[in-house]
C-alpha cells in the first residue's frame, strides 16, 4: 500500500473542503486508478493567456458535418472525426433504409442513437431502436438499418472486443442489471426491403475496403441461435448511476463498456453532492496523463460548461489540464441535480483529429476557461 505524503496547504479529503484561495487539481496515473497527487494551486492552470499546438482543447460539431455532406450510402456517409489504432470515433446519419447489408470485419461497433428510431435487421434477428439506445454489434455481424425517421448515431469502431465492466464490490445489479439488456429475436418472415429482382448485396468492410457479395436470398436467414455472442441493446434510461451525497465520484464510476485501451462512460441525470456544503459538485480540475478524453453531449443542460450544444464533441488530449469553466462552480452552488446525458470515450493512446473534425471545429473553444 502506498502511504500518501502531506505537504503544505491541503484539504483533509479529496474534493471536499478545498482551502480558500486554492484550486484542487488531481494529478493521477492510469485513469484515476493508479498513483496520484492532489495539487493545491493559487490559480488553475486552465487560466491560460494563449495556447498554440496540438494539445489545445478542441470542440467541434459532428452533426453539422453529417448534415451538410449527407448522402444515402451508409458506408461513405459515416465520417471519422477522431482515431487511433484502437478506436475510431465517427458519426453517421440515415434517412432511409440501407440498400444493402453490411458486415464490419475490422471492428466491433457501438452505435449510440443520438436522434431517431427504427429497426435493425441482424444475423440474430431484429431489434427496434430509439433515441438513447446503445447497440453493440460484434465484429463480423451482418446488419441493415431501416430508420422510421432521420437517425443520427455516434458510431464507435473498436479494434478489440467490447464488453461490460466488472462491477466488483458493487454487485452484479449495480449500474446495469443484466436483465435490462435486450437481444434480437429471429424473424425471417419480414417483408423484403429494397430488394432488386430477389438479389441482395452484402458489403463487407476489411482493412477499410469493401467487398460486395450478392445473394438470391436474404443473408440474415437465421431461424434460431444460442450461445454467448450476439448483438446487445441498452437504453440510457436503464442505467442506474452510482451516487454519493457527500463526494464527487471520478468519471470511472460511470463506465458502461470496456475495450482494449479505451472505455466508454455514460453521464446521466442524477442528484448532485448536496450532503456536505464543502463537497465539490462540478468535475474537479485534473491533468490528463494516461488518457485522452472525448465527450459527446447528447441531451440536457451541461452545467460544467457553456457554449456546448447537443450533438457537439469536446476533445481534451493527454498532457494538459482541464476541468470546469470558471463560472461553473458558482452556477453549481445552489443546484440540486444535473439533467445532462453525455457519452465519454477515454483512450489510453493518443487520438488524432481528422479533416472532417477540423472543418467543423470551434477554434475559440480554448478561451472558454478565461
Amino acid at each position: 500500500m502506498d502511504i500518501p505524503l502531506i505537504k503544505g496547504v491541503v484539504s483533509k479529503q479529496a474534493h471536499v473542503g478545498v482551502p480558500d484561495g486554492t484550486y484542487e487539481e488531481e494529478y493521477a496515473r492510469d485513469g484515476f486508478f493508479g498513483k496520484y497527487a492532489h495539487l493545491y494551486r493559487t490559480q488553475p492552470l486552465t487560466n491560460w493567456d494563449s495556447i498554440e499546438g496540438p494539445l489545445k482543447p478542441r470542440a467541434f460539431d459532428p452533426v453539422k458535418s453529417i448534415q451538410n455532406d449527407y448522402n444515402d450510402d451508409f458506408f461513405t456517409s459515416r465520417k471519422t472525426f477522431l482515431e487511433n489504432a484502437d478506436v475510431k470515433i465517427q458519426m453517421a446519419s440515415l434517412r432511409k433504409s440501407m440498400s444493402y447489408y453490411f458486415r464490419n470485419a475490422d471492428a466491433d461497433e457501438v452505435h449510440f442513437i443520438h436522434q431517431g428510431e427504427g429497426m435493425m435487421e441482424t444475423d440474430f434477428g431484429t431489434l427496434q431502436y430509439e433515441k438513447g439506445d446503445y447497440l453493440i454489434i460484434p465484429r463480423g455481424t451482418i446488419y441493415r438499418i431501416h430508420p422510421k425517421n432521420e437517425t443520427q448515431t455516434l458510431l464507435i469502431e473498436s479494434m478489440s472486443e467490447v464488453n461490460f465492466p466488472e462491477k466488483g464490490i458493487l454487485g452484479q445489479h449495480a449500474l446495469i442489471d443484466p436483465a435490462v439488456i435486450r437481444t434480437p429475436t429471429p424473424h425471417i418472415a419480414m417483408a423484403d426491403v429494397n430488394g432488386t429482382e430477389g438479389k441482395y448485396e452484402l458489403k463487407i468492410k476489411r482493412c477499410n475496403q469493401l467487398t460486395t457479395v450478392t445473394y438470391g436470398f436474404k443473408p440474415v436467414n437465421v431461424v434460431g441461435w444460442k450461445g454467448t455472442l450476439t448483438v446487445q441493446q441498452l437504453n440510457v434510461r436503464d442505467i442506474r448511476p452510482v451516487l454519493s451525497d457527500r463526494y464527487h465520484l471520478p468519471p470511472t464510476a460511470h463506465i458502461t463498456f470496456v475495450a482494449t485501451n479505451f472505455v466508454i462512460c455514460t453521464f446521466l441525470p442524477r442528484p448532485l453532492e448536496n450532503g456536505d456544503p464543502t463537497a465539490m459538485k462540478v468535475p474537479f480540475q485534473h491533468l490528463n496523463i494516461d488518457y485522452d478524453e472525448v465527450l459527446f453531449y447528447h441531451q440536457g443542460q451541461f452545467f460544467s460548461r457553456t457554449g456546448i450544444n447537443e450533438g457537439m464533441i469536446t476533445f481534451h488530449p493527454q498532457g494538459i489540464e482541464h476541468g470546469p469553466q470558471k463560472g461553473a462552480v458558482e452556477r453549481a452552488k445552489d443546484a440540486k441535480r444535473t439533467d445532462e446525458i453525455a457519452v465519454m470515450i477515454d483512450t489510453k493512446n493518443p487520438l488524432f483529429m481528422t479533416e472532417a473534425a477540423e472543418s467543423v471545429s470551434n477554434n475559440e473553444y480554448w478561451k472558454s476557461w478565461r
